[in-house]
């Protein structure tokens, strides 16, 4: 049974969305309500829809049908720069670095107003030291962790109300996941955060509140609270991306 939301809390709301690509109807009616203040993780087995969705959100593969609330704004339909504008920052499962540039042209490169990297380099370098020891170095130099980092550390160059984050554990060492994961804690203290992430031990740990898509469906939301003593529901819906039981103690 789905839960209701206090749509006036939201920042985001996604409305029943349906989303095509090509032929392939991908999304069918997803909804997603996105507190102000929060972090909520999509949840899924892989090829649920869930980037899609982060892509349907940014306008990359437009909705059908349904709605896209921004900030009190519907934005479904507008080009992916305009919702950009709105104050949406992309991290991509593919984290699209720029290899050829150095660390600092990838930085800035992400402006959006002359000024934004000056305006937020100590915030970025304070999440991410290793950027600014690296801020030289192209990116085809720099490990997966590495880039991982810049992908995230561009969406902070501008002003953004909302970061769409996708899986930004994939690939990456059990320690950088640890420092990805305080990097993430401290974001929530400025933004908005909406993630994707295929590790539900990390996904329990940071985010308060979850949706479930399955076969491109929105079928299960709520607390995260709830949901990580729920095994029933995470076996029918995560299955083996399971790592291991958690308990509510462990959820920050």
């Amino acid at each position: 049974m789905m839960e209701t939301t206090d749509s006036n809390r939201n920042l985001l709301s996604v409305e029943e969305i349906d989303t095509y690509i090509g032929q392939f109807h991908i999304l069918e009616g997803v909804s997603v309500d996105v507190a102000k203040g929060s972090i909520t993780v999509l949840l899924g087995r892989n090829g649920a829809g869930k980037t899609t969705t982060l892509k349907t959100i940014m306008g990359l593969t437009p909705p059908r049908n349904g709605r896209v609330i921004f900030d009190g704004q519907e934005i479904q339909g507008k080009q992916a720069f305009k919702i950009a504008n709105f104050g949406i920052g992309y991290v991509p499962e593919n984290r699209a670095v720029f290899r050829a540039l150095t660390v600092m042209e990838n930085l800035k490169l992400a402006e959006r107003k002359k000024g934004d990297l000056d305006r937020h380099a100590d915030f970025i370098f304070e999440l991410f030291p290793d950027l600014e020891r690296l801020s030289k170095l192209k990116g085809n130099h720099l490990s997966g962790g590495q880039q991982q980092m810049l992908a995230v550390a561009r969406a902070l160059v501008p002003d953004n109300k909302l970061l769409l984050i996708d899986e930004p554990s994939e690939g990456l060492a059990p320690i950088l996941i640890q420092q990805m994961m305080e990097a993430i804690r401290k974001l929530r203290e400025t933004t908005t955060i909406l993630l994707v992430e295929q590790n539900f031990i990390m996904a329990s740990q940071l985010a308060e509140r979850y949706v479930i898509i399955d076969d491109g469906k929105s079928v299960h939301r709520g607390l995260m609270s709830d949901l990580v003593q729920n095994q029933d529901l995470i076996h029918q819906y995560l299955g083996a991306s399971i790592q291991a039981p958690i308990s509510t103690s462990e959820v920050q």
